[in-house]
């Protein structure tokens, strides 16, 4: 068979796919852009893009006072202009975005196959969200995202329940959330790239413990059914667990489960087994190219699982990139996919791969 032509079927269906993901969609809301007011494409003086609606949202009501949500340089929201660039690529793949199908379509239903029971936040709720927890004792929702506090507890009706975690330099403040945990004791860990630091809050928000000046850049973190918790540091390319005397707020001991990990990010434990699925996002070697690798470790710390983004491409259709792993409760390894915008379980990690996916 002759070579698919670039200008059609589904090679023209990839393209526009990728342009709406990459391009037309703002990256603090996650909505497409438009040409209605509230999601027209503004032009930040660094040169960032953010819809107006979170332009909106981000400035303060009187002063119009602003920081860029990715590179933190200050502005006002009335020296935003429209993104001209992007309202035209809107105007030329108007009729294709109309019309162009879901990238995949979602696995057949059967037992195990992953099911979306509930959705909240979105826009005006949640600002570029990086991390969540589930709360084991309440089965509350814990994010950590860039609005002014930083901490949103949700019930299980998606209502806002409390919220903590101002933005400043005071130790019970929260610069840069990374990623947050709740511990079986319902105290709330979370690791802070602006100090490099974990801190520890009551799930009142009362700050505990300060964990700093022994991480290069902690990210992922996630609590052990023991009640310990385990940290990567992307810098350090190391795991690590730590053992807390939560309602006291003291560090007890500090151990070093793995090194040599090439940049690790998010982190999950399986409460079956024990085991620990690391997401390993490799520095790019050319512009544009992005892999991640998921790793998993039994509970003595062998590596008894790993694919990454090429050896998924070998069996899934399209590109995975992973941003997030977790397990359920049957052992099975699940990855949030930006490339697809979809959630994919991938199965034992003994027989890798493996997936069922469910759109987002």
């Amino acid at each position: 068979m002759g070579a698919e032509a670039p200008g059609s079927g589904p090679a023209l269906r990839e393209l526009v796919r990728e342009a709406e993901i990459s391009l037309l969609e703002c990256k603090v809301c996650f909505e497409r852009f438009g040409h209605r007011q509230q999601r027209r494409p503004r032009n930040l003086p660094c040169g960032h893009v953010v819809c107006l609606a979170c332009v909106a949202a981000l400035a303060h009501p009187r002063t119009l006072a602003l920081e860029c949500p990715f590179c933190r340089r200050a502005c006002r929201g009335c020296d935003t202009s429209d993104c001209l660039p992007v309202l035209h690529l809107l105007e030329l793949l108007g009729s294709a975005l109309r019309t162009a199908p879901a990238a995949h379509c979602a696995a057949p239903c059967g037992p195990g196959a992953l099911t979306c029971h509930h959705t909240f936040g979105g826009w005006g709720t949640l600002v570029n969200p990086t991390g969540l927890a589930l709360c084991p004792k309440t089965g509350r929702v814990v994010v950590v995202h860039d609005g002014r506090r930083r901490v949103k507890i949700f019930d299980s009706g998606g209502g806002c329940a409390h919220q903590f975690g101002e933005k400043g330099d005071a130790a019970q403040d929260i610069r840069y959330p990374l990623d947050v945990t709740v511990t079986n004791d319902c105290h709330v860990v979370v690791t802070d790239a602006g100090d490099r630091s974990i801190k520890v809050f009551d799930f009142f928000g009362q700050i505990k413990l300060v964990i700093g000046g022994q991480f290069s850049l902690p990210w992922g973190v996630e609590t052990t059914p023991q009640n310990g918790v385990v940290v990567t540091d992307a810098e350090a390319g190391s795991l690590h667990l730590l053992e807390v005397d939560f309602p006291e707020g003291v560090l007890r001991r500090t151990e070093r489960l793995q090194a040599h990990l090439c940049n690790p990010r998010g982190v999950a434990v399986s409460w079956l087994t024990g085991a620990i699925a690391v997401l390993e996002r490799p520095l790019a070697l050319e512009p544009g190219a992005c892999s991640t690798t998921v790793k998993v470790f039994n509970a003595t710390m062998q590596l008894i699982g790993q694919v990454d983004t090429f050896g998924l491409s070998l069996f899934f259709p399209s590109k995975i990139t992973a941003s997030a792993v977790t397990f359920d409760h049957q052992g099975n390894v699940i990855v949030a996919d930006t490339s697809s915008q979809a959630v994919l379980c991938l199965g034992k990690p003994e027989e890798f791969p493996g997936e069922e996916l469910i759109n987002m």
